[in-house]
């Protein structure tokens, strides 16, 4: 699953702490989504548009591979 977090954090001027003190997660976990090693659960993908403003589809889209 592709995102664009780093791109809308940079945004905000917040870090990978501030987003993960803000939705209730380890800055750890930030990290590996950003790093698209870790697929969130459906309740921090919608956290994480929330403090972005954003829509899910706005911050978050499937790859060919996700559908396999």
């Amino acid at each position: 699953m592709k995102n664009n977090i780093r791109v809308e954090r940079a945004i905000l001027k917040i870090s990978q702490q501030e987003l993960a003190d803000r939705i209730g997660v380890s800055r750890q976990t930030i990290n590996a989504i950003e790093l698209e090693k870790y697929i969130p659960s459906a309740t921090v993908i919608m956290k994480i548009a929330f403090v972005f403003g954003k829509r899910v589809e706005d911050v978050f889209a499937l790859e060919e591979s996700d559908w396999r």
